[in-house]
């Protein structure tokens, strides 16, 4: 064979070329970035491993050298653009805990309010409500790198309940607010968000079940009654 006919033969499929494989972490990263913008705007379904490799403009084989299948290409992607919010326990555990609602309130809105966090995250949030399979991963990474975290500073017993209720109070919004885009909740001030949801976000936490009470102060409300729970109420009146 010509060294001519030998540098027009195509490569052989399986393996990434050497210098294709060098380049490390750049490419892999390249390779996160098309996939992220692959599922964004085609969906899982429609996201092959050779879309993400033509969009990325590597060979396919890269893809799968780096990363295996179409759902570890996906899982990797969750991961890399879910990270900033994996820093949600360090907020939850650094300050007293009547404060805790808020710092990870603030925290959560704050990742999706920056654009080029949010970015990442509406590619994969938009691909995991369309596919089942694309929603078990997100889940997977979520509940095991995030709420069970987060559940591990309350020192509870409800931990994990009180967790995933409080994700589901800022996820909830965070889906409203940015991706659906609902008024006035999208416009609305983030301060004055925070003001009103770090409440509730706190209750979650670390209120006790069927009140308002927080375990720091053993007072609180029913929430069923409106009665006070920390003291006796008021003797009965004058006949």
């Amino acid at each position: 064979m010509t060294g001519r006919a030998a540098a027009s033969a195509p490569r052989r499929r399986g393996r990434p070329s050497r210098s294709q494989a060098e380049q490390g972490p750049v490419t892999r990263e390249v390779i996160l970035d098309a996939a992220r913008e692959q599922f964004s705007a085609q969906g899982y379904d429609k996201t092959s491993v050779r879309s993400i490799a033509k969009a990325a403009g590597v060979d396919s084989a890269l893809v799968h050298h780096y990363f295996g299948t179409k759902e570890q290409v996906f899982a990797a992607a969750v991961e890399m653009a879910y990270a900033p919010a994996l820093e949600a326990p360090a907020a939850v555990e650094d300050g007293p805990p009547e404060g805790v609602g808020e710092r990870l309130t603030r925290f959560i809105l704050g990742i999706w309010e920056d654009p080029e966090t949010r970015a990442p995250l509406l590619a994969i949030v938009r691909s995991a409500v369309n596919n089942e399979t694309a929603a078990a991963v997100f889940r997977r990474l979520v509940a095991a790198q995030l709420l069970s975290r987060i559940a591990r500073t309350l020192d509870l017993p409800d931990a994990d309940l009180r967790a995933e209720l409080a994700a589901a109070q800022l996820v909830g919004i965070a889906m409203l607010r940015y991706v659906i885009q609902v008024e006035p909740l999208a416009s609305a001030d983030l301060e004055e968000l925070v003001v009103r949801v770090a409440p509730v976000v706190q209750g979650h936490l670390t209120g006790f079940p069927g009140t308002d009470t927080h375990p720091d102060t053993g007072t609180g409300t029913d929430v069923g009654t409106g009665t006070g729970t920390g003291a006796p109420g008021p003797g009965p009146g004058p006949a």
